[in-house]
């Protein structure tokens, strides 16, 4: 426990100074804080990884069963993802975001209850940590399309109101940003169907049915119907720009709902095993 603990608190502190050098680098429009700022999220991933590790050999398997668990996986995911995308576009501004959310999600980690719970039978199987890593990876390619959303309607709107602040310098071209949102959502779409599919499967060896209808079940089919018809909206209709980046932002709340609001609300197969128990 020891261990565990001290590396997650390790992590949280390298996120809060990852997201301190980001805003710094906008606020103050200097790239070098945002350079540093990439190789502390760098040691933070690692960091956070080395937690999982620890908590894997703790419960004896995927430890993503919790709101704990489940909250810093997504820190985890978003921050791996974000240090992809900036490999492609260099997108340092993107930190500002990607970081500080990250920080926003270890916190709530961090003030959730924090039990070591041995992994439920059902979930030991190859297929539970197949199902959770699609799952939560989608998940944070659409947190990113959510950013790069906010970001091009800021831009959008500075642009036409030709009321341009410290803060247009530092974002990037409403076409770089459209291409950003295309990128995560591309990506995001068949991750979130590869989890649902390797769910399903799942589901059918632990309860002999694909689909029972459980609310996260029909909540997440409802986000995927969403984001599926944005995609073909993109590929197909040449949707793109503002209205994109606001079906990007509405997607992602559906999203927020059908992975918090609906495990802690309502009662199902997929409710948070630790407030179960208290």
């Amino acid at each position: 426990m020891g261990a565990m603990t001290l590396l997650f608190n390790l992590t949280m502190l390298v996120y809060l100074l990852a997201t301190v050098l980001y805003l710094v680098a906008m606020v103050g429009r200097r790239p070098q804080p945002g350079r540093i700022g990439r190789w502390v999220l760098v040691a933070g991933v690692l960091l956070h990884a080395g937690s999982f590790a620890v908590r894997h050999a703790s419960v004896g398997g995927a430890p993503v069963t919790s709101l704990h668990e489940s909250l810093s996986f997504f820190a985890w995911c978003l921050v791996l993802l974000f240090l992809l995308l900036d490999l492609r576009f260099r997108l340092s501004v993107m930190g500002a975001f990607a970081s500080p959310l990250a920080l926003l999600l270890m916190i709530g980690s961090a003030l959730s209850p924090d039990v070591v719970v041995p992994l439920d039978p059902m979930l030991r199987t190859w297929l539970f940590p197949v199902h959770i890593t699609f799952a939560f990876l989608g998940n944070a390619a659409f947190a990113l399309s959510f950013g790069a959303g906010v970001m091009y309607l800021i831009q959008d709107r500075m642009l036409k109101s030709k009321r341009f602040t410290g803060i247009y310098r530092m974002l990037p071209s409403l076409d770089t940003l459209d291409k950003v949102n295309y990128t995560c959502l591309s990506f995001g779409f068949p991750l979130m169907t590869l989890g649902i599919i390797s769910g399903a499967v799942w589901a059918n060896t632990v309860w002999g049915t694909y689909w029972s209808w459980d609310p996260k079940e029909t909540w997440a089919l409802i986000t995927w119907f969403l984001y599926a018809g944005l995609l073909h909206g993109r590929m197909t209709i040449g949707w793109r720009g503002r209205k994109a980046a606001i079906f990007a932002i509405i997607g992602f709340l559906l999203l927020l709902f059908s992975f918090l609001g609906v495990n802690l609300l309502v009662n199902g197969q997929h409710t948070f095993e630790v407030f179960t128990e208290l």
